[in-house]
């Protein structure tokens, strides 16, 4: 895909960031059953911004939507109408951000903005029509009865004369522009001055010159390179921005034209009376340079002070860190060098320890640069929770705890769909009707607790609702039917059961529905997960509630891991699973009913997994008691690994596997270690679930 123009990403970038927090208000507000003032400027700014910016790129559908629901929140925010009916209002505003946010993937996606939506906007002009008629006052009423409000209609047909003798006049500058005989314009300074902290102020000044031109004949504006210069809106903000044209526009209707712009807060406009001053002044603005270059160096210093935060392409940090991983795998080549082997080289070695300890300050840099807080993914459950509950007749409050959890960017992108399956499962499955409710004994409003939290390497999504919880003889016996139960029932944990609502192809829900039925969706989150390493699990109590848990790694590229050696392969296990590792002593070494080996350590019995066996790895040591055992542990199980012998821990980068090695049991990738040697990555979280009888 071709790079986009600055200008472009920068739109697309903005209209999706205020998208998101347009949403987050109106649902925030639809809970409260009111729009606070706040709230209402808030909207009313974020529609106002979209409609100049997508105007500004030409994306008149766009700005169309954005102008109409500007026009509708400027009604509520001047006349603050008593009776609003919220409902239609949320769903009206959450329809045209729908529809901005789906022209903007187009334009994202390099497709054309093409949408119509004139349907759209007929019904907001109806309910803003309504709106104004349900909260006229009666001295309005009044006038409204006898016919006055009827000369308004004259007034905007009169508003329409006076835009076609605009387009006049602009038809007939054309022709003076195009003349010599153009000594009869008016000249004019105007230094237009923008509101605090409204952005984009070089932006917003190119559009006023691309309006003027249409109008008038620009001969200076200072800042000259407003599109290219950097520190242009700084000294918009502080100075303004200068423009000297020529017109045959009266001062009032250029006055009249600047006022359009976009959040401006004032403009000074001076007229003079002969072409001398004018041409002087323009060159006693060019011979200002060293003003000029000590205003660009003071706003440089702001601007240093305030401008902390840059847009990179996520690409770039893709790359950045794989040349970390790379140089991870190179220092381990030099320091784990065979030749070094043997040697007395202290001076080498302290050398070593420093550059190790820079290289991992390096990775943790890069690894905060990549992280991304989970706030936004979350968030956007509540317009799911918030449709269904009109769709479902249901009525279901949902919280958000640890929302400013960070991960890896590449891994939040696999979080979305997983969530919203899980939600909806809660919501169609889960969560009773309310009649329902109260018949149990429950409150009438369900509820749905979203909590993320980090735990040592990993992070945890856990989703929690308080519905009617999972039928474990129900899941089971339909398992059973579709011949998805292959061990014996009995040995099966209540867990286990419940985990078969994530298999492909299975539902519990009789109804087809627009949400579920169909015997689709759950398997999804189990295979976005698992492409992050991750696992899901869910518990719940029948009658009470359902959680359902997600643990996903912070990072995708560099763990730390312990190396052991398995006669001549080398396998690799993550530092965060193992409990602890151990010789074995012969006395120690029990056999459960099968004749297999088990080990008992305080008290209690852990079965052991030889990887030689399972991965028919020829080695000398074949006896428990003449190796090493490590124990390792996921979500609860344990499991005791027998190997040769620990290598040592080292940071390993995780590399994919090709498709015919994913077919392995218990590995979830490979690394190249320092020796040049190739270790595969075991997968714990499927090792504690091997039997061992390979």
């Amino acid at each position: 895909m071709k790079n986009k123009e600055p200008m472009l990403e920068m739109f697309i970038f903005e209209t999706f960031e205020m998208i998101e927090q347009l949403q987050k208000l109106i649902i925030d507000s639809e809970k409260i059953k009111k729009f606070e003032a706040d709230s209402i400027n808030e909207i009313f700014r974020i529609m106002h911004t979209i409609k100049g910016s997508s105007g500004m790129m030409m994306f008149a559908n766009i700005a169309n939507i954005s102008h109409t629901i500007e026009d509708l929140f400027y009604f509520i925010r001047e006349s603050k109408p008593e009776k609003i009916d919220y409902l239609i209002l949320t769903d009206l505003v959450l329809e045209g951000s729908d529809l901005i946010r789906g022209e903007t993937e187009k334009i994202n996606n390099d497709k054309v903005a093409d949408g119509d939506f004139t349907l759209f906007v007929n019904r907001v002009h109806e309910f803003l029509e309504i709106l104004k008629v349900t909260n006229i006052t009666s001295e309005a009423l009044e006038n409204y009865e006898t016919g006055e409000i009827l000369e308004n209609n004259k007034v905007k047909s009169t508003d329409e004369e006076n835009e076609d003798a605009d387009q006049e006049k602009i038809e007939e500058l054309k022709s003076f522009n195009n003349d010599d005989s153009n000594i009869n314009l008016n000249l004019f300074r105007a230094v237009l001055s923008f509101e605090e902290d409204c952005e984009m102020e070089n932006i917003r000044c190119l559009t006023v010159i691309h309006r003027l031109k249409e109008v008038a004949e620009v001969s200076y504006f200072y800042p000259e390179d407003i599109n290219e210069n950097n520190d242009a809106c700084e000294i918009i903000k502080n100075k303004g921005f200068k423009i000297f044209l020529k017109t045959d526009y009266t001062i009032e209707e250029i006055k009249k034209i600047f006022m359009e712009t976009v959040f401006l807060s004032k403009v000074d406009i001076k007229q003079f009376d002969n072409e001398n001053k004018f041409n002087k002044k323009i060159r006693k603005q060019d011979e200002k340079s060293e003003e000029i270059n000590e205003i660009k160096n003071n706003e440089k210093t702001k601007t240093s002070n305030k401008q902390n935060l840059i847009s990179v392409d996520v690409n770039k940090l893709d790359m950045l860190m794989n040349l970390v991983g790379e140089l991870v795998i190179s220092e381990a080549m030099v320091t784990k060098n065979s030749e070094l082997s043997g040697l007395q080289l202290d001076s080498f070695n302290k050398a070593a320890r420093q550059h190790r300890k820079r290289l991992s300050d390096l990775q943790d840099v890069v690894m905060s640069i990549r992280m991304v807080s989970l706030g936004p993914t979350l968030n956007k459950m509540n317009r799911i929770i918030r449709d269904m509950c009109k769709k479902l007749n249901k009525e279901v409050e949902l919280e958000i705890i640890g929302q400013d959890t960070e991960v890896d960017k590449n891994i939040i992108e696999h979080i979305g769909d997983p969530l919203m399956h899980i939600i909806r499962n809660s919501m169609d499955h889960g969560i009773e009707t309310e009649e329902e409710r109260t018949e149990a004994g429950k409150p009438s409003n369900g509820k749905i607790t979203i909590e993320a939290k980090n735990t040592g390497g990993e992070v945890w999504i856990i989703v929690k609702d308080d519905g009617k919880g999972l039928n474990k003889d129900k899941i089971l016996n339909k398992a059973i039917n579709h011949g998805l139960v292959k061990s014996n029932v009995n040995e099966l944990t209540d867990k286990e059961i419940y985990s078969m609502i994530f298999l492909p192809g299975f539902s519990t829900n009789e109804n087809v529905t627009e949400f579920s039925g169909r015997g689709v969706g759950m398997d999804v989150v189990i295979k976005e997960i698992e492409k992050i390493r991750g696992t899901v699990t869910v518990d719940s109590i029948e009658g009470k509630e359902t959680t359902t848990s997600m643990k996903i790694p912070l990072t995708l590229a560099i763990i730390d891991g312990m190396t052991i050696k398995v006669g001549k392969s080398t396998f690799t296990i993550p530092v965060t699973s193992i409990r602890q590792s151990f010789i074995i002593k012969k006395e120690d070494i029990i056999k459960d009913l099968d004749n297999k080996d088990m080990i008992l350590i305080r008290g209690e019995c852990y079965s052991i997994l030889k990887l030689h066996e399972l991965y028919n790895i020829k080695t000398e040591i074949v006896s428990i008691e003449d190796g090493i055992v490590i124990m390792v542990e996921d979500q609860g199980k344990t499991k005791c690994i027998f190997a040769d012998k620990l290598v040592g821990e080292q940071q390993v980068v995780i590399k994919a596997l090709p498709e015919y090695i994913k077919k392995v049991e218990g590995v979830i990738g490979c690394s190249l270690l320092g020796d040049a040697t190739i270790s595969l990555i075991l997968d714990i979280s499927e090792i504690v679930n091997l039997n061992g009888d390979h």
